[in-house]
This record gives structure tokens, C-alpha cells and sequence, in this order.
């Protein structure tokens, strides 16, 4: 991914030539979300008369279920997606199924995907819906894909994730809380016990100055 001054200067040429080229066509810049212009390597090869590298870029289908109590519920959200990619022509070239909860960021395939994302490698990635791929900070990796000319299509914008697994991640949530609280609680008792004591015993407190100082 390329902000304008840095593509403009891989090919040397001004970025007023590069705002020419995107007005009249001849090298229309990619956009975010926030209407910023960027470029990628597909578009460094196609102004220097190279054929891009999209058509070896990958459609691929993830599949995700928290447990494997669920893999009934997987081998169903497969071959929905294929039907899903079937019926709109689009041709998928792997099928990544994973069993994990949403909440963990650390899946192998997930961190495997996004790696190939960041490599360029990958051009659509399908999922049945959000929280398949990441429970939160799905507008964060969609971005980021888009950024590295990867499209992340949802089949179905609604969360259908089954209860017992939402359950689940919201038990996780309350005990991730929880643990943090009752560390801010045990501190602040600590720091409360502490400062009594000090009230409690200035005479103590003085000798153990003084003591420091004959040391000094």
C-alpha cells in the first residue's frame, strides 16, 4: 500500500500527474473509507506496462466454529458459502475451516489469513458473517484488508452465531473483567494498608529514616 508522495516517487513522477492519471482514467487511485487516495503493487506494475498480479491472487472461503461440539454447525456454514459464492459466479479456489472461539486472535488459519492478506496473496475472502472472523475489530481488518486489495464479503450482515457459543465468548468477556477488577481492588487494598501503617507508626517510620541516613 502506497500513499501518493511515496508511489509518485517509486515511478518519478509529481503527484499532480499521478491526480492527472486518476482523473482522466489512465491510473485510477484506489480510495479508504476515509476517501484517502492509495496505490498498490497491482497498480506500480500497471504503470510500468506490466500485466498486475491479480489474476494469481486467491478466493477463499473461512469457515469458523467455537468448538467441536459445533462440527455439524461447520460442515452446514461450508457448504452454505459454497452456495452462496456458486450462485454469484464466483470461483473459489480453498475452503479454510477452523475450530476456535471469536475472542482468541491468536488462531493459527486466522493468523495464517491475515498474513497472506498482507502478502497480497489473497484477492476475496468470504465468510458467512462478522463474528465468523473475528467476534470484535471486524471494520479494523476489513480496512486493513482493503488496503493490501483483499474484499472481505459477508453473506449475511446479521449475527447467527449459535447461543451457546455467544454465551461463551460473553462468559469470557465478564471474566477478563473481572480478574482486572479484582487486581485494581487487591492493589488498592494493598496501597490502602500501607498508608496506614505509615500514619500509624510515624515513630517507626522516623528511626527507619534515620537509619538510611547513617548508611548514607
Amino acid at each position: 500500500m502506497y500513499k501518493p508522495h511515496q508511489f509518485a516517487k517509486k515511478l518519478g513522477v509529481t503527484v499532480k500527474t499521478l491526480q492527472r492519471w486518476d482523473i482522466s482514467g489512465k491510473l485510477p487511485a484506489k480510495r479508504t473509507l476515509s476517501n484517502y487516495r492509495y496505490y498498490n503493487d497491482d497498480d506500480l506494475r500497471v504503470a510500468q506496462g506490466l500485466q498486475p498480479l491479480e489474476t494469481t491472487k486467491k478466493v477463499i472461503i473461512y469457515c469458523r466454529v467455537s468448538s467441536n461440539n459445533q462440527k455439524p454447525e461447520l460442515i452446514n456454514q461450508i457448504k452454505a458459502m459454497e452456495l452462496f459464492c456458486s450462485s454469484r459466479g464466483i470461483a473459489v479456489d480453498e475452503t479454510v475451516k477452523e475450530i476456535g472461539g471469536g475472542l482468541n486472535f491468536k488462531r493459527k488459519k486466522f493468523l495464517n489469513l491475515i498474513s497472506s492478506i498482507l502478502k497480497g496473496e489473497i484477492k476475496i475472502l468470504v465468510v458467512a458473517h462478522k463474528d465468523r472472523l473475528c467476534r470484535f475489530a471486524f471494520e479494523f481488518v476489513e480496512e486493513l484488508a482493503k488496503g493490501y486489495g483483499c474484499e472481505i464479503i459477508v453473506a449475511n450482515q446479521e449475527s447467527l452465531s449459535p447461543q451457546q457459543e455467544l454465551v461463551e465468548d460473553l462468559m469470557a468477556i465478564i471474566h477478563c473483567f473481572s480478574c482486572r477488577l479484582y487486581g485494581l481492588r487487591s492493589y488498592s487494598t494493598d496501597l490502602k494498608n500501607k498508608l496506614k501503617q505509615t500514619i500509624d507508626n510515624p515513630r517507626h517510620n522516623e528511626i527507619e529514616l534515620k537509619s538510611k541516613e547513617t548508611q548514607c
